[in-house]
């Protein structure tokens, strides 16, 4: 379906509850780059969520009237086959509660409005004294809220979760000993990163070795985990590979049998897909500073060492 979609701009103030994402440096750096503000909720004091579990509510009511609903306690699902009714994928939910979002919710009277959502959006638009903000880039604006490290670039490539990437560009990025440079990634495709060079310009780079196949950063973890649960204390990159090959192979296998392999082999597609996406609609294609022209057969001086960076990424380093 296609509708208009008015509801949109960068917000002046974001509330969150207390969850460990919601308190990621990505986030945290995202959102001070574009002037967000960032008001989490008291803990212990649900009430203050009421606004958005209202919502929750309203769309999860939609959401039971779906084929393969689970209800929302057993006493209410009875001897419905919950499992055995399904038939939407984690896409196809996705797109049907977009379309839910748009259409119902945002079209019809609102109990408490008295009004559709839609038309209190554009009336509320109007009385604002200032612009709706919204990014010069939508590429660059997801590409500022991708988790990050710093690595050495050497002749060996750049090294980030025990997997090696390579492109001939960074012969002229090497870093000196003890230096180190931004590197971005998403974790829903491992295939490639970005080298965030001094200028302000980003370099991707893919796996050294090509052939391997795009992970998620789940899968990596994942491998990582069963691997030193077979006492593999050495892990290493083509380990971590076939641990992945194996484990898709097992999941494949078992989804025509369990809901959970089902949902791991969904949930690993549509990470992939959602991250081939972002880069045919040019995720990499970033706005460039200018910069003086160099000499013909030289590359840019070497990086000088970064002091601590504030939006390195929580997470344990592979």
């Amino acid at each position: 379906m296609s509708a208009p979609w008015g509801n949109q701009g960068l917000m002046d103030r974001l509330h969150l509850d207390n969850a460990r994402e919601h308190h990621s440096k990505a986030l945290k750096r995202g959102c001070r780059t574009y002037s967000i503000a960032l008001e989490y909720r008291p803990r212990k004091r649900p009430h203050y969520g009421a606004h958005i579990e209202r919502l929750i509510g309203t769309m999860m009511g939609a959401v039971h009237l779906l084929p393969g609903t689970t209800f929302s306690n057993v006493a209410e699902r009875g001897d419905y086959q919950a499992e055995g009714k399904a038939c939407m994928t984690l896409a196809e939910i996705e797109a049907w509660l977009a379309g839910e979002i748009i259409g119902p919710y945002h079209a019809d009277i609102h109990r408490g409005l008295g009004i559709p959502p839609a038309t209190a959006w554009d009336e509320a638009v109007e009385r604002r004294t200032e612009l709706m903000r919204l990014p010069a880039d939508p590429a660059a604006f997801l590409f500022d809220f991708l988790p990050c490290e710093v690595r050495a670039v050497t002749r060996e490539g750049i090294e980030l979760f025990n997997t090696h990437y390579w492109d001939d560009a960074l012969s002229c990025h090497y870093t000196r000993p003890g230096g180190k440079l931004p590197v971005r990634w998403d974790p829903r495709d491992l295939s490639r990163i970005w080298l965030e060079l001094p200028d302000g310009d980003h370099l991707e780079v893919p796996y050294r070795d090509l052939r391997r196949p795009a992970i998620t950063r789940w899968e990596q973890l994942e491998a990582q985990r069963t691997l030193r649960e077979r006492g593999r204390g050495a892990v290493n990159e083509q380990l971590i590979f076939d641990a992945v090959e194996t484990q898709r192979f097992i999941v494949a296998e078992a989804a025509r049998k369990t809901k959970a392999a089902r949902l791991a082999m969904q949930r690993t597609a549509t990470a992939l897909a959602d991250a081939q996406r972002v880069r045919a609609a040019k995720h990499s294609d970033l706005p460039k500073r200018a910069q003086p022209a160099p000499v013909s057969g030289q590359c840019p001086p070497p990086a000088p060492p970064l002091g601590d960076l504030p939006f390195l990424v929580d997470e344990k380093r592979g």
